[in-house]
C-alpha cells in the first residue's frame, strides 16, 4: 500500500503528505540538536544544516526507490492486538508480504539505529550524518497518529486530508507558539520498546484526530476552506480560523507529539553513541576517512560481530 498525494478539488492541491510535511521534519530534527550532549553536540551543530535538510530525504525516496514507502507507517487496525515486536517472530506469523503490505515503521527505527550504531564504531561521519537524518524522519512519522492506521487520510470517512492538515497545516500555522522544551536527550534502555511505545501512544490518538475533525467539518461545512496564494498558485487550503478550531479541540496533541520526537530522535542518536563506546565526535568534524580506512574498520567490526556470535552459540549449546 503506497501512500501518495491527494487532489481533492480540480487542479488544486490541497496537500502532499509525508510525515510532519518537510516543515516539520526540518523543526523535530533541527531541535533535536540542541538536546545532545556537549560530547556530541559540536559535531551536530556543525552539521545542523545538513541534519535538517536531509530530514526529508525518506520522502524525497518513497515513489523512487522499491520497499521505502511502508517504512514510514504500520496499519495497527490491521494487524490487530497480537503483533510480535520482534521481527523475526512477526515474519513468521505474517509472512513478508503482508508486512511490507501494511508497514514496518517501528522495526525499520530499531534496523537504523543498529546501523547508525555501527557507523559510530566505525568513525564514519558522513554515514552518522546520512542515518542520523534518516532515523529522525522515521521516529517523527512514528508520532503522526494517521501514520498507525489503514484510514491513513481519512479515506475510509469522508475526510480526506486530514493527514496533512494534521501533520502539515496546524505545524505550519501553530507551532510558533508551540512549547518545544524537551530537557536533555536519555539514553534508552530499549530502543526497539521505545519505538513500539512511540506507535502505540500514536495510535490511542487516531479516534480522537478523526472523531473531532469530523464533528468540526459538519458544523462549518464548505465555510472551512479557504485560498491561499503558493508562488504563483492559488490553492485551496483549510483556512486558518477552521485550523484553529480544530487544533484547539485537540488540546496541544500536535504539539505534544512533535515535542516526544524531537526527545526521542536526540535520545536515539544518543543511544547509539554510547551503545558504539562513545567515539570522539569532534575530531570527525573536518575528517574525511579514505574508502581503505572505512573498509578496514568495517571488516573489523563484521569479524567481531561473526566473534560475538560464535560465542553464543557456543554457550547455548554447553548449556
Amino acid at each position: 500500500m503506497l501512500r501518495v498525494k491527494y487532489i481533492i478539488a480540480p487542479l488544486i492541491l490541497l496537500f502532499i503528505f509525508g510525515g510532519w510535511g518537510f516543515f516539520g521534519h526540518r523543526k523535530i530534527n533541527r531541535l533535536a540538536v540542541f538536546i545532545l550532549p556537549v560530547d556530541m553536540i559540536t559535531f551536530y551543530k556543525a552539521n545542523i544544516n545538513y541534519i535538517e535538510e536531509a530530514s526529508v530525504n525518506p520522502d524525497r525516496r518513497r515513489l523512487a526507490v522499491p520497499g521505502e514507502a511502508p517504512r514510514h507507517y504500520i496499519d495497527m487496525d490491521e494487524y490487530g492486538k497480537q503483533l510480535p515486536f520482534y521481527w523475526k517472530e512477526a515474519q513468521e506469523k505474517f509472512g513478508n508480504d503482508s508486512l511490507q503490505a501494511h508497514g514496518i515503521l517501528p522495526w525499520h527505527i530499531y534496523r537504523v539505529y543498529f546501523e547508525l550504531k555501527d557507523a559510530f564504531v566505525v568513525r564514519d561521519p558522513e554515514k552518522i550524518l546520512r542515518l542520523s537524518a534518516d532515523i529522525g524522519h522515521y521516529i517523527a512519522d512514528a508520532h503522526v497518529p494517521l501514520h498507525t492506521t489503514k484510514n491513513y487520510d481519512g479515506q475510509l470517512t469522508d475526510q480526506v486530508g486530514i493527514h496533512g492538515f494534521w501533520e502539515s497545516r496546524l505545524p505550519e500555522l501553530f507551532s510558533n507558539d508551540y512549547d518545544l522544551f524537551t530537557g536533555k536527550a536519555v539514553y534508552l534502555d530499549n530502543v526497539q520498546l521505545a519505538a513500539w511505545k512511540a506507535v502505540g501512544q500514536s495510535h490511542l490518538a487516531v479516534d480522537s484526530v478523526l472523531k473531532l475533525d469530523k464533528e468540526l467539518s459538519a458544523k462549518w461545512g464548505e465555510k472551512k476552506f479557504g485560498y491561499e496564494s503558493k508562488g504563483k498558485l492559488t490553492v485551496k487550503v483549510f483556512s486558518e480560523s477552521y485550523s484553529k478550531a480544530y487544533n484547539d479541540l485537540l488540546q496541544d496533541m500536535v504539539e505534544k507529539q512533535m515535542r516526544s520526537a524531537i526527545l526521542m530522535t536526540g535520545s536515539v542518536w544518543y543511544t547509539a553513541w554510547v551503545d558504539a563506546g562513545q567515539p570522539d565526535l569532534k575530531s570527525l568534524i573536518n575528517y574525511k576517512p579514505t574508502e581503505e580506512e572505512l573498509k578496514k574498520r568495517q571488516e573489523e567490526l563484521k569479524k567481531w560481530k561473526e566473534e560475538q556470535k560464535a560465542k553464543a552459540r557456543e554457550h547455548e549449546t554447553t548449556n
